[in-house]
């Protein structure tokens, strides 16, 4: 275990984390050019809604990222397979619960964003192009767990690209060729999902025929390893519902503070984007390296691991905090030419220069969690974090606006990273 093993894990990812916001890029281009503004409004509406329904279950990556490292670093490769097998099969049957639900959520999601009546129309021919990719969309996130989970990042960069670049080519041809609109750029982001899905589980095939052996039906339904499945993917399910509440919670107050603080606010959240960006790759190299040490049963492993993922976090959170302190008001230029909006996100771009230096403990310790399994402690932690969070919120917004907003925050961030450091001793001690 080296630091060079990091980097090899890292890169990749974020490598395959810049891929998405490019395909944002496109299908704004794409829309952007319609006589109807509204097919702008119903895309984004369209995305937020997908991107909090798919953020739901992204325990399928991680917990699969967790479950697959283990059982690699115990040698276990009939177990690695049988872990795919699951995850994807729990990911399919999601998928199709979803397309079977599709109408009502569907229409409850678009209703409870309360867009305007036109807007609201194209954001469900959105859903209704999209929620066809649903099972692809999951199984996806499994497979991408699965590889990570065995430290081979570059297949999953290979699998996220191919995704979005075929997604970013479908969206250009219905929208500009075939006029479909924000159903076209909804149906194109489903073929793309199905062809990475079914591209993934191809190569999955090809991997796991060559750890050898075969997976049978009755090691594959072992009560007790689907009920240790679900238990473990049930706390992680809990963990990110609670941080979709705080995402949630932090933009509907913004959205009370005006419209030129809402907008410098939007800006503001592409820092955080960027900053992600970064830390979520070494994130996932400590869930692979600690779940292998863990697996192996090696704590010495495990506590270089950590030590490993941590210093190269600090230097990633410490490059992007010069970076914003050197050019974020160059950085806020080129995201809006309005005056009023950039006097605002200047004003409050301290708060997103101190940002990545206090974020980055709980981003690493996440990972960290990931690798060993410890879904317990993960939503304890986010459960925590997000009170903390409502608590800031109610004493410094009405007094600090959106100075107070940030403030909580970072509040929100620190409490995440004191209640995971609480619980580590648990992992670092074996």
């Amino acid at each position: 275990m080296s630091h060079r093993e990091v980097l090899r894990l890292a890169i990749p990812i974020v490598l395959s984390n810049v891929s998405t916001p490019l395909l944002g890029l496109v299908a704004t281009a794409a829309v952007g050019h319609l006589d109807d503004q509204r097919h702008l409004g119903g895309v984004a509406i369209g995305s937020l809604i997908f991107t909090f329904l798919y953020w739901s279950f992204s325990f399928l990556r991680m917990g699969t990222t967790g479950f697959t490292a283990q059982a690699a670093g115990a040698g276990d490769m009939t177990e690695v397979k049988l872990v795919m097998a699951r995850a994807g099969l729990l990911g399919l049957c999601i998928g199709l619960i979803l397309l079977a639900v599709q109408l009502p959520v569907g229409r409850a999601a678009v209703g409870l964003v309360g867009a305007s009546e036109g807007v609201g129309v194209l954001a469900l021919d959105y859903f209704q192009g999209r929620i066809w990719g649903a099972p692809g969309a999951l199984v996806g996130y499994a497979v991408l767990g699965w590889f990570i989970g065995r430290g081979d990042t570059r297949t999953a960069l290979i699998l996220q690209v191919v995704m979005n670049a075929l997604n970013a080519v479908l969206c250009v041809v219905f929208v500009t060729r075939f006029g479909m609109g924000a159903g076209g750029v909804g149906l194109a982001s489903a073929i793309a999902e199905l062809a990475a899905a079914g591209l993934g589980v191809v190569l999955v095939a090809r991997a796991a025929g060559r750890l050898g052996g075969g997976v049978g039906w009755p090691a594959l339904l072992d009560a007790t390893a689907l009920l240790r499945l679900l238990a473990v993917n049930r706390d992680i399910f809990l963990r990110t519902l609670f941080m979709i509440l705080a995402f949630a919670w932090f933009m509907a107050e913004a959205a009370k503070l005006g419209d030129t603080l809402l907008a410098a606010n939007a800006v503001l959240m592409n820092f955080v984007s960027f900053a992600a960006f970064g830390l979520d790759g070494f994130a996932h190299a400590a869930e692979v390296l600690v779940g292998r040490a863990i697996g192996a049963r090696a704590p010495a492993a495990t506590r270089r691991a950590v030590r490993l993922a941590a210093v190269w976090s600090a230097g990633v959170a410490l490059a992007f905090t010069l970076l914003y302190a050197a050019f974020g008001v160059a950085l806020i230029d080129a995201l809006t030419s309005l005056p009023a909006v950039r006097e605002a996100a200047y004003a409050h771009l301290p708060w997103l220069i101190a940002l990545p230096m206090v974020a980055v403990g709980g981003y690493m310790l996440d990972g960290v969690f990931i690798g060993a399994l410890r879904g317990p402690e993960m939503r304890n932690a986010m459960a925590l974090s997000l009170a903390a969070f409502g608590i800031a919120q109610w004493l410094a917004v009405p007094t600090l606006a959106l100075h107070g907003l940030w403030l909580a925050f970072l509040v929100w961030m620190l409490a995440r990273l004191l209640a995971l450091s609480f619980y580590l001793p648990r992992i670092i001690r074996g």
